[in-house]
């Protein structure tokens, strides 16, 4: 009887041990199991968030790739500008006005309203008369301050294009920075939360090891 009691008393012994080591397996292997989960999850949100800066980057390298022909020629044309008004200085402002004197455009201007004058002039007998050689003095500084007037104008064309342009890097660098802004804060909170998971699922180990 007293042998029975004792063998009794003893698998029961054994029988909880054994249940003990069961339960502190399963609750290792199952915490685990959560923090391989959790690791997982977290390293896709990761990539993705790596991928998505990757792209974001990729993005604007292209958009200022487009805008910079652009701020360029822009940036030239504003420089031209000054100088044909003097602001770059006395020498560089006569550069300007003498490029345009000596360019083709100035030159076919000149010779078709030269004959124009002379062949008017011609047909009303008057070849040789003051009023050519005044109509002929006059002509030439009235062309070429026309065409210091056109082509500041036109250059104005260019440089507030040039300056539009500016401001659109501006705005999509102010975008892109704002993007990458939220980007680093979704990675830094996803690195939280798997240190947050962990810390639960060691914690949830501790117990079920305690209980157990």
């Amino acid at each position: 009887m007293l042998g029975t009691l004792l063998a009794v008393i003893g698998s029961s012994v054994i029988g909880g041990a054994m249940q003990s080591k069961a339960a502190k397996s399963a609750a290792s292997t199952a915490a685990s199991a959560q923090e391989r989960a959790a690791g997982e999850a977290s390293q896709a949100q990761l990539e993705a968030t790596r991928m998505g800066i990757d792209e974001q980057s990729r993005q604007f390298d292209a958009i200022q790739a487009l805008f910079r022909p652009y701020v360029e020629a822009g940036g030239g044309a504003l420089a031209r500008q000054l100088d044909l008004i003097g602001i770059g200085g006395a020498d560089r402002q006569q550069e300007a006005i003498r490029a345009i004197e000596m360019g083709p455009e100035f030159a076919s201007m000149m010779r078709q309203g030269e004959e124009g004058i002379l062949q008017n002039a011609a047909a009303t007998g008057g070849l040789r008369g003051g009023n050519v050689q005044q109509a002929l003095a006059k002509f030439r500084p009235e062309v070429l301050s026309s065409l210091l007037n056109q082509q500041y104008s036109r250059l104005g064309g260019i440089s507030a294009l040039g300056q539009n342009s500016a401001a659109g890097q501006a705005a999509q660098g102010q975008a892109f920075g704002a993007n990458m802004a939220n980007l680093y804060g979704q990675q830094g909170q996803n690195l939280a939360n798997l240190a947050t998971q962990r810390g639960d699922i060691a914690g949830q180990l501790a117990l079920a090891r305690g209980q157990a």
